[in-house]
């Protein structure tokens, strides 16, 4: 069997993630749009963001969401490419795309003969703001965590953070709270804009829960003869650095380098990927490790 060349397997990779990033980001959208469309618009809630603007422009004219979500995307992507550049919105215009056609096909999907939206928790109203914050939530962290964004506020908050000194999520949480208490001039009714706080914290500790469930490190333990071509490719490719140990087999008593590679638990597929094709016979052990600190990782809690 003739080997796979190095450059290969790297434009394997670079393809089979790209493939898993769309695969993923789609249905993150998906969610996001189920949560929306199914707990959102049927009981007149607010949610943060663009979606939370579309659905203020729906409840006070009827304006489908569809529409005004992606003309206000589109006018937030114009800013956004002349600021950012194209490369940063690759994946966020697909993103946006997708949500956009997903409005309209679920809205017209479920959609009642009287034409209003069913109510799936009856009319439990914090079930429904408790149920859609979580399934937005869980959508929002899967685009994030394949290197996608929804768009919208996302931009605003991108573009004001490269020139202040302003974090993102700080930027973001103004501007929800800034679009869910506009909602008392559409609805006139506080205890919509309440629910609609209660979805934003709902959907924020979800969109953290799940990251920090997918960003959890772990540490590779790899032995092959082949050790100076894995340690470059995970070096240049995932962009984690290799450490180099001597060891030496007690059996054979031979030397063979180990190599010791610290990353997040979403990277553990690329690095079997590329040792795989590299050397499909390397001995890999992974383990979990409690937390890893320093450069790429956690800063250090005092």
């Amino acid at each position: 069997m003739t080997p796979v060349k190095p450059t290969e397997v790297i434009r394997r990779i670079h393809i089979l993630d790209e493939v898993k990033d769309y695969l993923f980001i789609t249905l993150g959208c998906a969610m996001y749009c189920i949560g929306f469309c199914f707990f959102m618009l049927p009981y007149q809630f607010i949610p943060g963001g663009c979606t939370g603007i579309a659905a203020l422009i729906y409840y006070g004219t009827g304006i489908p969401t569809q529409y005004s979500y992606f003309v206000i995307n589109a006018f937030l992507l114009a800013m956004g490419l002349k600021v950012l550049g194209l490369k940063y919105f690759t994946k966020t215009i697909y993103a946006i795309v997708v949500i956009t056609v997903l409005l309209g096909v679920i809205q017209n999907a479920i959609m009642l003969p009287d034409g209003t939206l069913p109510r799936l928790a009856n009319d439990e109203e914090f079930m429904a703001a408790v149920l859609g914050g979580c399934i937005e939530g869980s959508g929002l962290a899967l685009v994030f965590l394949n290197n996608g964004s929804s768009g919208g506020t996302d931009i605003i908050a991108s573009i004001v953070n490269k020139y202040k000194s302003v974090s993102m999520g700080r930027m973001l949480m103004y501007i929800d709270f800034m679009v869910v208490t506009s909602g008392f001039f559409v609805l006139h009714d506080w205890h919509k804009v309440v629910i609609g706080y209660c979805v934003l914290i709902i959907s924020m500790i979800m969109l953290d829960y799940t990251m920090n469930s997918a960003t959890q490190s772990v540490q590779f333990t790899i032995i092959s003869e082949k050790y100076d071509v894995i340690a470059k490719a995970i070096n240049e490719e995932v962009g984690r650095g290799v450490t180099v140990l001597n060891g030496t087999g007690w059996y054979s008593k031979t030397e063979r380098p180990v190599l010791i590679v610290m990353a997040r638990r979403r990277e553990s597929t690329q690095i079997f990927r590329l040792i795989k094709y590299i050397d499909n016979q390397a001995f890999v052990s992974q383990s979990k490790v409690v937390g890893v600190y320093g450069e790429g990782f956690d800063r250090i809690k005092t």
